[in-house]
């Protein structure tokens, strides 16, 4: 007999038809014999919705305390509907909040993060045969003040049970089978992996694959929890998530992902001397800005240009910061381009195989498509390019790494 904790999605529980499908899969895992507690997050559009009513009431920067307790009845909804259709199928189930199971957070509403559960309730719940119903997304602060995770927050409130309960393992049921190697939609030949290793999950998903948040794998790989991505409306296997050494054999690269949601600027002409990049990076840290790829070119008459990406949504924000900065520290000009696209590499035989860098450079030439910039990992190589360029990119890269690619080495 195993514990699960299953994880379901907006998708997944988008009415209330959804629901009762949910709850069949739910009694199923529990009919096999396996003690279950489920994760849910607010039906598909919800949050969206509650977010508009709260700017609509609070203006576009609502009380942070207050937009979390509002948040968070979207989750309160489904694990109550989710419970009853349990319950009607003749199995029990028990709905819970986040703050109901000791889900304790810190205070930075709208993006707390996990310090700890409290596991005593679940536990007792699970021992009685009866199935833990546990709203994800939120969580209590040490004030009593209900918080909220952040977008994509259910994935890790799943995992973070799991990591707690000592769960054999989280089953992320999302509207898609599994870990693909590419865009299923962007490309016809992707295909579903059967095992991926956190570290290669953790660079997808940081360079646009969507299946899985990356906080819920930094939590699975610290915690070492097995995740099980699988789809809600079928029984087939998925794709689990687990140690490198569970991969055992692999492509040299296990996947292709894209990014169109960046921006690039550059700051030319600064001089070449200490002190200049703290300067020009500070202000658009301080706005909260998070920058990604960074490129610094050496010229030769004592200047340097810098060239940085951003998240497009906060690229106009940092283009204006940029220029600021620019002025104040001698830079002879800014400029911005808001219409590329970051394209990525990701495999674990990457480290052990040489030539990679240069074939993927060579198959986008020979595709014309020109590289902006670079980034590299030990298991990953990131190009930026022009947007337009993004789907050749990505389906040329995917036949000639992964249809056509070689495996990595088994090891010893």
């Amino acid at each position: 007999m195993a514990l699960i904790v299953q994880k379901y999605g907006g998708t997944s529980m988008g009415d209330v038809d959804r629901i009762r499908r949910v709850a069949v899969r739910v009694v199923s895992a529990v009919e096999q014999g396996h003690r279950v507690a489920v994760v849910v997050s607010a039906m598909a559009g919800e949050t969206d919705a509650l977010a508009a009513l709260a700017q609509e009431a609070g203006g576009e920067q609502p009380n942070p305390r207050e937009y979390d307790v509002l948040l968070s009845t979207g989750e309160q909804k489904t694990i109550a509907l989710l419970a009853m259709a349990i319950q009607r199928l003749g199995c029990p189930a028990r709905s819970f909040t986040g703050a109901q199971i000791g889900m304790r957070t810190d205070a930075a509403h709208t993006r707390a993060r996990i310090q700890s559960i409290a596991t005593q309730r679940i536990l007792d719940t699970l021992d009685q045969g009866t199935v833990a119903v546990i709203a994800g997304f939120q969580g209590i602060d040490d004030e009593g003040n209900l918080t909220t995770l952040g977008r994509g927050g259910s994935d890790t409130s799943a995992v973070a049970v799991a990591a707690a309960l000592q769960a054999d393992v989280c089953e992320i049921h999302t509207d898609v089978r599994g870990v693909y190697t590419a865009d299923p939609n962007l490309v016809p030949g992707a295909r579903k992996l059967d095992r991926i290793s956190y570290e290669e999950m953790l660079e997808m998903a940081s360079l646009g694959a969507k299946v899985l948040q990356i906080r819920s794998v930094k939590f699975a790989m610290h915690y070492d929890v097995p995740i099980h991505v699988r789809s809600t409306f079928e029984t087939s296997e998925g794709t689990w998530v687990t140690r490198e050494e569970d991969v055992m054999e692999g492509l040299v690269v296990s996947g292709v992902t894209y990014n169109r949601n960046e921006g690039k600027i550059r700051v030319r002409g600064l001089k070449d001397q200490p002190g200049v990049s703290a300067r020009l990076f500070t202000p658009i840290s301080d706005a909260g800005i998070v920058v990604d790829m960074i490129l610094q070119n050496v010229g030769h008459d004592g200047t340097t240009d810098i060239t940085f990406t951003v998240p497009k949504a906060d690229w106009k924000r940092a283009l204006q910061l940029a220029e600021q900065a620019g002025r104040e520290i001698g830079a002879t000009g800014v400029v911005g381009d808001d219409k590329i696209a970051k394209v990525s590499i990701v495999g674990l035989g990457m480290k052990d195989h040489a030539g990679v860098a240069s074939k993927m450079f060579q198959v986008l030439a020979d595709n014309s498509v020109n590289i902006q910039m670079i980034s590299t990992s030990e298991i990953k190589i990131s190009v930026v390019i022009d947007e337009k360029y993004l789907e050749l990119a990505v389906r040329a890269l995917h036949e000639a790494f992964v249809e056509n690619g070689a495996h990595a080495p088994k090891p010893e």
